[in-house]
């Protein structure tokens, strides 16, 4: 629900619907509490809402 949140705050459902090519209803139903989003999906928004708020996500590996 959080995410659901961001992609509210930050691109809207209409934009990143056309953005990822999914309809804005069926990114609806992935980010609601019974959702169930494959990984791919999950990812698409995750990309879609770093380059709206022009951000880099860095992995650090603990005693790497």
């Amino acid at each position: 629900l959080i995410l659901r949140d961001l992609v509210n705050a930050t691109v809207g459902f209409e934009a990143l619907a056309e953005e990822i090519q999914k309809p804005a209803k069926r990114l609806h139903r992935m980010l609601s509490r019974s959702g169930n989003p494959t990984m791919s999906n999950i990812s698409a928004v995750f990309a879609a809402i770093k380059r709206a708020l022009r951000v880099e996500v860095h992995i650090r590996i603990a005693g790497a």
